[in-house]
């Protein structure tokens, strides 16, 4: 790990040193760090734990080959803080491309383009209520190539290839796609709404048609979301090789909200999926400053194939850097 720790220093002090001699955007060494203090009651057993979410560390940058041509590139670690290893760093987005007039283009490890559509909707990613919980198509593949076209007006197209070898238990030995159409801006601070539609096919053995949309009226920030989710493959218990599955689709729906007060904001958040069950959840984060922010929450998920709700209760801190 220390080993890790030091190699991964020395390369961004070096990448650094080299972007400044060859006139480039300098590296940008980013990341956060949410940590919190829980009451997990799963199926009717309670565990207090100090738990991370999605806390991480990356390096990321550009290079200008030319007038018109960009190479940039992100290498990025998730840290899970409460592991009881040391050894606690996991791949994230890692991926390399060219952009100019004609868009970009990258490959490598990376969020599908259905996943990265939510833009904002979700307000408790990463947390207990994190709508990946009910909703399938949080995919984030290690072989991929994505093509973004450039932006007409506020709307940008694109395209996500999931390698058939990207993992062959994962994958089913298919090939699949991820297409998303998308208008605004997910911060909504250059348009007053964003809206995506996108399409899964054989991602990760699912077929996924996904709508969102957010917006912001008299101060209250809202969203949606709409998904219908059907199952295209699975393993056969028996020979154990991937099988076509003929199942009916499953809906469901997403609705958030979030309101700021000073530094408060306060948040809520309702989610259901068709035949699994259904999630709600309460919380208000209290900008320190505007990286640091403290936070508290309350999930209450309710499983069909459950008598019991799962109930998730906790406080933390969160700094970005």
């Amino acid at each position: 790990m220390n080993v890790f720790s030091k190699t991964l220093l020395a390369s961004a002090l070096a990448s650094a040193t080299l972007a400044s001699a060859y006139a480039a955007e300098p590296l940008t060494v980013y990341g956060k760090l949410n940590v919190t203090a829980q009451s997990n009651d799963e199926k009717g057993d309670a565990t207090t734990t100090i738990q991370s979410n999605a806390s991480r560390f990356g390096v990321k940058g550009d290079f200008a080959l030319s007038s018109s041509l960009e190479a940039f590139y992100t290498v990025e670690y998730q840290v899970d803080t409460g592991a009881a290893s040391s050894d606690n760093f996991t791949a994230r987005n890692q991926f390399v491309g060219l952009k100019g007039a004609f868009g970009s283009f990258s490959v490598g490890r990376n969020d599908t383009l259905l996943k990265i559509s939510q833009g904002d909707v979700d307000q408790f990613n990463d947390l207990s209520g994190d709508l990946g919980k009910l909703f399938k198509g949080e995919v984030r593949a290690a072989q991929t190539a994505t093509y973004l076209t450039p932006s007409f007006g506020d709307f940008v197209f694109g395209v996500t290839y999931v390698a058939e070898g990207n993992d062959v238990k994962g994958q089913f030995a298919q090939d699949g796609f991820s297409v998303a159409a998308m208008y605004g801006d997910a911060k909504l601070k250059k348009t007053p709404v964003y809206a995506s539609l996108a399409y899964d096919s054989d991602v990760s053995g699912y077929e996924i048609v996904r709508a969102s949309l957010q917006a912001k009226l008299a101060g209250i920030k809202l969203g949606g979301m709409y998904q219908q989710q059907e199952q295209t493959y699975k393993y056969d218990s028996a020979t154990s090789m991937p099988v076509e599955v003929t199942a009916e689709s499953a809906n469901g729906y997403l609705l958030s909200a979030a309101y700021d007060i000073d530094a408060v904001t306060l948040k809520a958040q309702f989610q259901d999926m068709e035949d699994l069950g259904d999630s709600w959840s309460v919380g208000a984060d209290y900008a320190l400053a505007k990286p640091t922010k403290i936070l508290a929450f309350y999930t209450n998920r309710s499983l069909e194939a459950s008598n019991d709700d799962d109930k998730y209760i906790g406080v933390g801190l969160e700094h970005k850097f």
